[in-house]
């Protein structure tokens, strides 16, 4: 008896144990600066690793991001370009980028990339990420005193697929799954002991 008493004593503290041993990982998994326009060559035959296109307010938007797979610690490049639905003519004013940490455990906050002015009819940002990750960079601008937001969803390299909580979601399961076997097999054998002693003694 005294033998099950310390694994269940010990087992609550395993799972947290590995709960926050993942932790630090994932909430400082948000560092990423934001690069001058050019940080990324403008001649570049690199496809886009996604292109959005939408209608929002009085404006067609465009919004693609460069290169195909955007790897940490390597510069990056967004483009954005915005035109009036009626006519065509784009949009001419500031744009300010934005990046906030998409994972399940990020903070919410955004921070702020740049601040960019019209170049050639398109508003570039350039970056460059630190770690792995899903992220959102949003174009933010106002036209005619109304404001326009636009989200735009990108991966960092190849994150775990399942993500930090699941990870842990995972390797808790099984180290309470392996103590409730210990347990089990213990209290079946004090009960073998137990039969057996009193086989003996009848």
């Amino acid at each position: 008896m005294t033998m099950m008493m310390r694994s269940r004593s010990l087992s609550p503290l395993w799972p947290m144990i590995f709960l926050f041993s993942l932790l630090p990982a994932s909430v400082s998994a948000h560092h990423v600066l934001g690069r001058p326009s050019y940080s990324l060559g403008d001649d570049s035959n690199t496809p886009p690793a996604m292109q959005i296109e939408t209608q929002i307010g009085r404006y067609f938007v465009n919004f693609m991001a460069f290169p195909a797979f955007p790897e940490p610690n390597k510069p990056g490049r967004v483009n954005l370009y915005a035109s009036r639905i009626e006519d065509g003519t784009p949009f001419v004013g500031k744009v300010t980028f934005k990046v906030r940490d998409a994972g399940w455990l990020g903070d919410g906050e955004p921070e702020v990339l740049g601040v960019q002015e019209i170049d050639d009819g398109i508003y570039r940002q350039g970056f460059v990420f630190s770690k792995e990750g899903d992220y959102i960079i949003s174009a933010e601008f106002e036209s005619d005193g109304e404001p326009y937001v636009i989200d735009f969803p990108i991966t960092i390299g190849k994150p775990m697929p399942v993500g930090p909580i699941g990870a842990a979601v995972i390797v808790i399961t099984l180290v309470l799954v392996g103590v409730n076997i210990l347990q089990r097999r213990r209290l079946q054998r004090l009960q073998a002991q137990r039969h057996h002693q009193d086989a003996t003694g009848a």
